[in-house]
């Protein structure tokens, strides 16, 4: 490995955390350890930490906190000590927001609570005040760009709001399932109600992001909660409308990475216009006696991901 990379960041999603006994997923197949995310959580930042050179900021990929906490009346418990967690490191850490942070929180106490990341004073994100998305430039011609995946979504908007009104119009033309959790028989199987996608206001705001760092020969790393390539993420698990988020991202030269999470598996692909999709092994799915988190550091002309437990090393070449 060179000498000093120009940037190094921690890396870790879907740690769900519940005060609860271990369950199981909706398919009743596959083991949640609620409880030990935590813990695992609270590894990977004495493992930051310990970082020499030291990390620069931590992305935490969304689903912090699980839906479960909700129905215990345990959510604003479970959310302080996550973020307690992570505050015990000395560095920003930029938070996307999940399926899972709805089922415990409107947009509006989000836009309130310790995983707004967004900066002070929202110049920085498209005009909608509770969208979480901006951006940030960590070190010189390097850009992060996190994107909210759930702009679009019946989930955390007033049931009385256009967005809303917008976002179940959507999915009841493309779902007509009597349960819009369910991708039975649809022909386009990432129209369920757990995911979202971008409205074409923070569609057209990105765009504009990657026009100046095409401009001025940044390089940039994208983060969201849902995956937007389907050969880095099962169809089940997109971004409703990831097509357009490619279709921007494609129009421009700038970007290298984008960083996933939601599929607890996790997956990978260099797609064709040598972007690199990394999508991240869920924290909430990991056996107590491993992990899932990693390191990346950012070179002039690569990333290299050192990751712990579940999660592999890997090299992507810009």
């Amino acid at each position: 490995m060179e000498a000093v990379p120009r940037v190094a960041f921690g890396v870790i999603a879907d740690i769900q955390f519940a005060d609860a006994d271990d369950g199981h997923d909706f398919g009743g197949s596959r083991r949640r350890y609620y409880r030990h995310s935590l813990r695992l959580l609270r590894d990977a930042v004495r493992a930051w930490a310990a970082e020499s050179p030291p990390i620069d900021f931590v992305l935490q990929l969304g689903d912090s906190i699980d839906g479960l906490n909700a129905r215990r009346d345990e959510a604003e418990g479970a959310l302080r000590q996550v973020l307690e967690a992570l505050g015990r490191l000395p560095v920003p850490v930029h938070h996307a927001w999940g399926n899972h942070e709805f089922y415990n929180f409107s947009r509006a106490r989000l836009a309130q609570s310790g995983l707004c990341s967004r900066p002070a004073g929202g110049a920085a994100g498209p005009p909608d005040g509770l969208c979480q998305a901006y951006h940030c430039s960590p070190a010189a011609r390097l850009r992060l760009v996190v994107l909210d995946a759930y702009d679009l979504s019946v989930l955390g908007r007033d049931p009385d709001s256009p967005r809303y009104e917008e976002s179940l119009r959507l999915l009841r033309e493309k779902n007509t399932n009597e349960d819009l959790n369910s991708p039975a028989g649809l022909k386009e199987p990432q129209f369920v109600a757990f995911n979202g996608g971008f409205s074409q206001a923070q569609l057209n705001w990105f765009d504009e992001v990657l026009k100046f760092s095409d401009e001025n020969q940044e390089k940039v790393v994208v983060m969201g909660h849902l995956p937007i390539h389907p050969d880095a993420s099962d169809r089940v698990c997109l971004a409703w409308n990831y097509e357009a988020a490619l279709s921007v991202i494609h129009s421009h030269r700038c970007v290298v990475c984008v960083l996933a999470g939601h599929l607890h598996d996790g997956g990978y692909c260099l797609d064709s216009h040598g972007v690199h999709h990394l999508t991240l092994e869920g924290v909430i799915e990991t056996p107590p006696e491993s992990n899932a988190f990693g390191t990346i550091y950012v070179y002039e002309d690569k990333m290299i991901l050192k990751g712990r437990g579940r999660i592999a090393d890997r090299v992507m070449q810009f």
